[in-house]
């Protein structure tokens, strides 16, 4: 291995923090536009307990919990079902290809998420810190 491919092996667990953190940053803001109109206004009001409000539920609590680190595995895996469904029952529909039916974001997170399930949080989550012991 180059001295370059083994450099950058050696910040892959700082790295997938870098990722996560970024990505539930990210994520946060859907839920937030769903639930408060924050940082942007939603195209409607959300009704409690509706479809829509589950999704922004989750977007905002389940992308804390990412952010931390903390239930890195079964909330990213949950999370990656959850863009899977947006993904089916908002865009699908709306054609085959992701770009003209703006569905790229739900796909993109969707992987990620799924990614996450199976790395864990990295190097920088609460998660590692409680394995180690404190």
């Amino acid at each position: 291995m180059s001295q370059i491919g083994t450099w950058c092996a050696g910040w892959a667990p700082q790295l997938l923090s870098v990722l996560r953190i970024i990505t539930a940053f990210l994520f946060m803001e859907h839920g937030g536009e769903k639930l408060f109109s924050f940082p942007a206004p939603f195209m409607f009001h959300v009704p409690a307990f509706s479809l829509v409000w589950f999704a922004g539920v989750l977007e905002v609590f389940g992308g804390f919990l990412i952010l931390i680190g903390l239930f890195t595995r079964p909330v990213a895996f949950l999370l990656s079902g959850e863009m899977a469904i947006a993904y089916f029952m908002m865009h699908a529909p709306h054609g085959f290809w992701p770009l003209l039916n703006h569905g790229e974001a739900a796909v993109f997170y969707c992987f990620v998420f799924l990614y996450m399930a199976a790395a864990g949080g990295g190097a920088w989550s609460v998660d590692r810190l409680i394995a180690k012991g404190g």
